[in-house]
């Protein structure tokens, strides 16, 4: 017999798939919708609240920090009231965090009101795993595929919809945009409550409570942390030094077209990913392959022309996004059941520890040497961790998913 969700509903299975797979898309639309509505209106919200280029960096940087230092406490709030809750409770905080940046009168209640919005991203992110779990107990790898698919899309709409769509549509302002991107979020939570698998809604249960604080002392922590911590390094990296790296090269007009490509190159890997991620999570050769493509794009930034440029912006991009797929199915498939949401909340807080770290690192290299090549080198040297913890995540870990009962 197949290991099918035990949802607790009347509706026959394939209507339960069907819901499960529409809920973690959106789930994982809602964990970017609103964070990355902010590039697009940055020179807006600049010229009205008379920023610094030092705030500007703060705002764009605050998300990271919460995603990181707020991963614990949504362990905390799933190990209490569930994942579900925990998931609804954070979709509500993200959209009111959203909007209450349409309303703020100057920098600081702006700061304020992002850090409600990344700390409602922050909470959300541990309790989608054991979802993923819980909903496709025999479809992990597919279902972490159909989340970060989700969350792709969730990063590419605003970053492509908000100037040419949004803002027209409520008469340039920056304010109104962000409210208009929190109605979305609200309405996803909307939905889940609706729609979500009853068993899925309930609290943790039983005699013995369940557990929250992170095992910092299990190596598989490690591994899993500092493997995703590379794969976002190298992302947010690129992403921060591509535009002064190609402006003091004398290539500005690639700017653009790097940057698009580094992006939206993302999607095809998740779609891709969607037949085969169950086949081949487990395995390590796709985490060195995907190390050693990441290494090759940053080199071809580094040294090649316009067009090899371009081609290896898309290729870091596709290799990364391929490796999100594949480690947003490592905690509910190596992790007992109990411990999902808190291997999951660890693994987050190491990881964008080292998207706040490796670029700053890589900042300093450029401001001491002078170099701009400089900046790659410790972005490059991530790519070299993926490849030595890819091999370390053995078959032999995993624990046995749920069967039906």
């Amino acid at each position: 017999m197949s290991n099918r969700p035990s949802n607790g509903d009347a509706a026959p299975y394939p209507t339960r798939l069907f819901t499960c797979i529409a809920l973690l898309w959106l789930g994982g639309c809602g964990l970017r919708i609103t964070i990355l509505a902010v590039p697009p209106v940055i020179p807006l919200i600049r010229a009205d609240l008379h920023m610094s280029e030092t705030a500007v960096g703060i705002l764009s940087g605050l998300p990271q920090v919460l995603f990181a230092g707020a991963a614990v406490p949504g362990s905390l709030l799933v190990a209490r009231f569930g994942a579900l809750p925990t998931l609804i409770v954070g979709l509500l905080a993200t959209a009111i965090g959203s909007g209450l940046r349409g309303t703020v009168p100057d920098v600081a209640l702006l700061f304020a009101a992002t850090v409600i919005t990344g700390f409602g991203v922050a909470i959300m992110q541990p309790s989608l795993p054991p979802l993923v779990r819980t909903w496709l107990p025999d479809r992990i790898g597919f279902g972490s595929a159909v989340l970060t698919n989700g969350l792709l899309v969730g990063e590419i709409l605003p970053v492509a919809l908000t100037l040419p769509l949004v803002l027209p549509l409520v008469g340039g302002s920056w304010r109104l945009g962000f409210v208009a991107w929190a109605v979305p979020v609200a309405l996803i939570a909307l939905v889940i409550v609706m729609f979500a698998p009853k068993a899925a809604a309930a609290a943790p249960g039983g005699a013995k409570p369940m557990r929250w604080w992170p095992d910092w002392k299990s190596p598989l922590i490690w591994r899993l942390g500092l493997m995703f911590g590379s794969v976002n390094a190298m992302y947010f990296g690129t992403n921060a030094f591509i535009p002064d790296f190609l402006h003091y090269t004398d290539r500005a007009d690639l700017i653009g077209p790097a940057l698009t490509a580094l992006n939206v190159s993302q999607l095809p890997a998740s779609f891709i990913l969607l037949p085969i991620a169950d086949r081949i999570l487990r395995k390590a050769w796709p985490y060195v392959v995907c190390g050693f493509l990441c290494l090759t794009a940053i080199i071809g930034i580094m040294f090649g022309n316009a067009a090899m440029i371009i081609a290896s912006a898309a290729l870091l991009g596709f290799a990364a996004a391929a490796v999100l797929v594949l480690i947003f199915a490592l905690p509910p498939l190596l992790s007992a059941p109990d411990d999902v949401h808190r291997t999951s909340a660890a693994m987050f807080t190491i990881s964008y520890s080292c998207a706040v770290v490796v670029p700053i690192v890589s900042g300093v290299a450029w401001d001491l040497s002078g170099v701009p090549f400089a900046a790659f080198v410790p972005i490059a040297l991530s790519a070299f961790v993926l490849v030595a913890l890819g091999p370390t995540i053995a078959p032999s870990q995993s624990t046995p998913v749920p069967k039906k009962r």
